[in-house]
């Protein structure tokens, strides 16, 4: 069973007559690439909320957006005694240099420990609560891929009925196209002779001939590219994260799909061939879009 890279889950629930809000949205990417947004008093759980996420959706490019409303750090108080402690030293410096004490007191108000801020604390309940939708949400979005994977699935699974297809056509093809060549070579040789008055050895001739045949055989391509199709559909049905393997197989495709290019010697294998890498290209579109 194949899942998507792309996918989206949305929870929601009721803490303290706030609502919390979770939203999770994923994109492919080769590596688990997680963004996390979420209330400043939920600071100290962050890694633990990225941990949770990688474990139930594996990788992909996936950002998290946790909102609770009433539990962000409250706008803070001033401290007095370090403002007037720094204005008192910053107006003695000014007078010494003799420079004008015009700003002083917004100097010393920006001061580092003139703002005293204090964030409320999450209670066991509200910690409960937030893994539970962060859990639910998770879910959704795995069910998400899990509808995007079924589509993948059945583009790829038609991509790769069409290349076998394509592959058993080139059979018909073959008795012709060896037997072109041994009449092209023949051909060549009765002309060698006529206008160079040479005699050829008749047996060396047919061992050399039955050589290049052989250099121009695809039989052995044909087998392997037949394997990896198989093997294709295969890790397809069995494995739910098979997005890089289904990447290392299409690349194996390919290059059977080359060399069988490369030794077509024939117009109408070449015609296959061409609408062969067609179809390749799409599943390597797709491939990268699976888990």
């Amino acid at each position: 069973m194949l899942k998507s890279m792309t996918g989206f889950g949305r929870a929601q629930t009721e803490i303290n007559n706030s609502e919390l809000s979770i939203e999770i949205k994923t994109l492919n990417s080769k590596f688990a690439d997680v963004s996390i947004k979420l209330p400043s008093v939920f600071g100290d759980i962050e890694l633990e909320v990225k941990k949770r996420v990688t474990e139930k959706l594996v990788r992909g490019k996936i950002s998290v957006s946790i909102e609770l409303p009433g539990m962000e750090s409250n706008q803070g108080v001033y401290n007095h005694e370090v403002i007037t402690a720094t204005y008192n030293d910053l107006k003695k410096l000014a007078s010494s240099l003799g420079e004008s004490s015009d700003r002083l007191l917004e100097m010393a108000i920006q001061s580092p420990g003139a703002l005293e801020t204090s964030s409320p604390k999450y209670s066991e309940v509200e910690y409960t609560k937030l893994m539970e939708g962060l859990d639910t949400a998770l879910d959704k979005c795995d069910g998400f891929r899990i509808a995007e994977g079924d589509e993948l699935s059945s583009k790829l699974s038609g991509y790769v009925n069409k290349i076998d297809d394509l592959l058993k056509q080139i059979s018909v093809f073959e008795p012709e196209r060896t037997s072109r060549v041994e009449e092209k070579l023949k051909a060549n040789l009765a002309e060698l002779e006529s206008t160079q008055n040479i005699e050829v050895d008749q047996n060396r001739f047919e061992q050399e001939l039955i050589y290049y045949i052989e250099k121009y055989d695809i039989s052995e391509e044909k087998v392997r590219l037949q394997q990896h199709l198989n093997y294709f559909i295969e890790v397809m049905a069995s494995e739910d994260a098979a997005g890089k393997k289904l990447g290392f197989i299409s690349q194996e495709m390919g290059r059977e799909i080359n060399t069988l290019g490369s030794k077509a010697n024939h117009a109408d294998i070449q015609k296959l061939v061409v609408e062969m890498k067609e179809e390749l290209e799409k599943i390597k579109e797709q491939v990268l879009n699976v888990l």
